[in-house]
């Protein structure tokens, strides 16, 4: 009767305060959960040290667990108002990115503002569902398949994307993709054109191998033939699987994993952290932490089919799939499915960034299920 619970519809409360009480604290607490595992894996790759990763990551999260929760309780309506100017605020942000950004990590992707640095690709991936869900909103089924429609939406996408894959991130840049493609599906749009679109991309990619960079081209063929330069380019992903294969079905126990506690392992802390915790945690512990998300992640979809407007509809389905893909192309990622493309898993690996994305998401995602029963007006403001 808890899961039932769990995923009932909430009524519509009119100040704060109820709002706030209204939430679905159980999926609070497993984003909580979440980002505790991560803290102990950053502890653990510290070698059992708070130092000095794992302290200021628990600082960043309970900063962004407030803001999470004032997001959750704003009123959908003026999400919706704001969707267009978010979209801009982040292009805005993207071009400063080109001019006063941080280099590091061969790229030029973050903005330094003091006390953090964030990357405002990260950011994007929101913005841009937001944008794209405000525009279907105002749209009945037919005229969301036509293909005048189109227009915007691509361009809704593509400005973003050309500015981050100059910096170049290729793989954010496709996670924008990505998560604008699955609004653009869950709106109406026809299957024939993403079919299209598909084959489209693999006729061009042996052109986008020509204009690709040296490194983007390096993964690729490291992600093919790992064994062909195992203490070079291969480097990575063989110590990767050793760790994921040594781990078995329970693990070698907290501290005690040998391809991080003797460092054989690189970047622990960011974009190899799940390796770390099947290491210690096997099998058993990796899908434990999976499956938290799968329910966070399930939750954010079902309370997309379960809103009365078409904003919150696409703004929370949407969101749930670009946080998937976080999730999804991470743990592929280290196991050698797909090609290393500096995707951090979210809430577990060591950054501000993806942190502050996948809270932001949620507290959106929190605020449609607050408010899935509101009636949002098709045109206008979007405060009627």
């Amino acid at each position: 009767m808890r899961s039932a619970h769990m995923f009932a519809p909430r009524r519509v409360n009119k100040n704060v305060f109820q709002r706030l009480i209204g939430l679905n604290w159980l999926i609070v607490l497993m984003n909580i959960m979440i980002a505790c595992a991560g803290f102990a894996m950053l502890y653990s790759v510290a070698g059992g040290d708070w130092h000095p990763w794992a302290q200021t990551q628990a600082i960043r999260f309970a900063g962004a667990l407030a803001l999470m929760l004032v997001i959750a309780v704003v009123d959908i309506r003026y999400w919706m108002a704001f969707a267009y100017p978010a979209w801009g605020i982040g292009v805005i942000l993207l071009l400063a990115v080109d001019v006063i950004g941080a280099v590091g990590m061969g790229g030029q992707r973050w903005l330094d503002i003091g006390f953090m640095r964030i990357q405002p690709s990260e950011l994007m991936k929101i913005a841009v569902v937001m944008a794209l869900a405000r525009y279907f909103h105002g749209r009945n089924y037919h005229q969301s398949r036509s293909l005048k429609s189109l227009i915007i939406p691509a361009v809704l996408i593509l400005v973003p994307v050309i500015l981050v894959v100059k910096q170049p991130d290729l793989g954010t840049g496709v996670m924008i993709v990505a998560g604008g493609a699955a609004v653009m599906f869950l709106a109406g749009l026809p299957a024939w054109l993403f079919v299209a679109a598909f084959i489209g991309i693999a006729a061009a990619v042996p052109v986008g191998l020509h204009y690709m960079h040296d490194y983007q081209r390096n993964r690729i063929t490291t992600f093919l033939h790992p064994e062909s330069d195992p203490q070079g380019a291969g480097y990575q992903i063989t110590q990767s699987k050793i760790a994921l294969g040594s781990g078995g079905m329970t693990g070698k126990g907290f501290l005690e994993g040998t391809q991080s506690q003797l460092n054989f392992l690189p970047e622990m802390k960011t974009d190899f952290i799940f390796t770390v915790l099947a290491e210690e945690f096997g099998l058993m512990g990796a899908f434990a932490v999976l499956g938290l998300y799968g329910i966070v992640l399930t939750y954010g979809l079902l309370m997309g089919i379960g809103c009365r407007s078409q904003f919150g509809r696409l703004l929370s389905a949407g969101l749930s799939i670009s946080l998937f893909l976080y999730v999804f192309i991470n743990v592929a990622m280290v196991m050698g499915l797909m090609p290393v493309v500096g995707v951090p898993l979210p809430m577990i690996s060591y950054g501000g960034s993806a942190m502050l994305t996948w809270m932001i998401a949620y507290g959106l995602i929190l605020s449609v299920a607050v408010h899935r029963d509101v009636t949002l007006a098709p045109k206008g403001s979007g405060l009627a």
